[in-house]
């Protein structure tokens, strides 16, 4: 064989091995992360608030729906769940076995596209491209409304395009949601305006990290922002980041804790699934995150917790 041979033999060896492991391995490496995150108002007590994101959940996925209920023993003072918990028809079932022991929580959710819709096979090459050039491809609808039922039943509150006053442990939380940027469902029309001054934490919630909502939240004055929908970029290169966000918002903050203009936080998870059609993930593991939230004078004790940070790729900490 000559030198170019054992090249390419090569190199399909490497890929083959690669795409096992993403789609054998990492894709199941269920992690928790952890950061510290400076947005509640000075003199608030700090919050534990879990934030789970794009489950993508099917009937057969025990795993995950075992790991996830285990969240609960972490004892959340709140629970944020940004969408996309559904990738079949008959997966609510599924969803509510994850989330039950959560559901005692206090906890809100917005719902995302695929909530709404469900996969169907795409080009990946298409998620390489700017979110302006990709047409919008929808699947079956999925029974979202069912979903809904079952956890405002157990006391979550839908925040979407919907304000919520709520009280946690003693502290106010003022939460606002909107419906999915992604399918440019959102109307910040119907949330807009300053939260209440006497919160301890304004809260923004969206599926999509779409700038446009990021300026309109921060130019509101909201303390942070949580989101889902990028998936971290589920497949990342390592010293490089995400290939694509597929969305507006940029690389560098399609995964864990950034700020967004002059005072305000964001938090992006990278979810805990994929499409049934594109079951990888490299360099990006599933997670949830258990954020500790800090009054903005301790930004200093933050930063310290944080820099203590040793993860690979830069995701935040896992401590499980």
């Amino acid at each position: 064989m000559n030198k170019f041979g054992r090249i390419l033999l090569s190199a399909g060896a490497v890929g083959a091995a690669t795409l096992t492991y993403s789609a054998a391995i990492e894709r199941r490496h269920w992690t928790l992360r952890q950061a510290t995150v400076p947005a509640l108002t000075e003199g608030t007590p700090p919050l534990r608030v879990l934030h789970i994101s794009d489950l993508h959940m099917t009937p057969n996925q025990r795993s995950k729906q075992r790991w996830v209920a285990e969240l609960a023993d972490l004892d959340p003072d709140f629970v944020v769940n940004t969408g996309d918990n559904l990738a079949h028809p008959q997966a609510v079932p599924a969803a509510l076995r994850a989330m039950g022991p959560l559901l005692s929580k206090p906890g809100v959710f917005i719902f995302g596209s695929n909530d709404y819709y469900g996969p169907k096979p795409k080009n990946p090459a298409r998620y390489l491209l700017p979110s302006t050039k990709t047409k919008r491809i929808h699947g079956e609808s999925l029974p979202w409304r069912d979903l809904r039922a079952a956890m405002t039943e157990h006391g979550w509150l839908d925040a979407t395009h919907r304000q919520h006053d709520i009280d946690v442990n003693g502290t106010k939380v003022h939460v606002a949601g909107l419906d999915d940027p992604h399918l440019h469902l959102d109307r910040y029309e119907e949330i807009a305006g300053q939260p209440p001054a006497d919160a301890g934490l304004k809260l923004g919630i969206t599926h999509s990290p779409e700038p446009r909502v990021l300026d309109c939240f921060a130019e509101d004055g909201y303390d942070l922002v949580m989101a889902g929908h990028t998936h971290g970029g589920q497949l990342r290169v390592p010293g490089y980041g995400a290939l694509t966000t597929n969305c507006e918002l940029d690389r560098s903050r399609c995964r864990g804790a950034s700020t967004w203009g002059e005072r305000m936080h964001l938090h992006v998870s990278a979810g805990l699934g994929t499409s049934p059609y594109a079951p990888v993930r490299f360099a990006c593991p599933p997670e949830a995150t258990l954020l500790t939230l800090l009054p903005r004078t301790e930004k200093s004790a933050a930063s310290r917790e944080n820099a203590k940070i040793r993860a690979p790729y830069g995701a935040g900490e896992s401590i499980r």
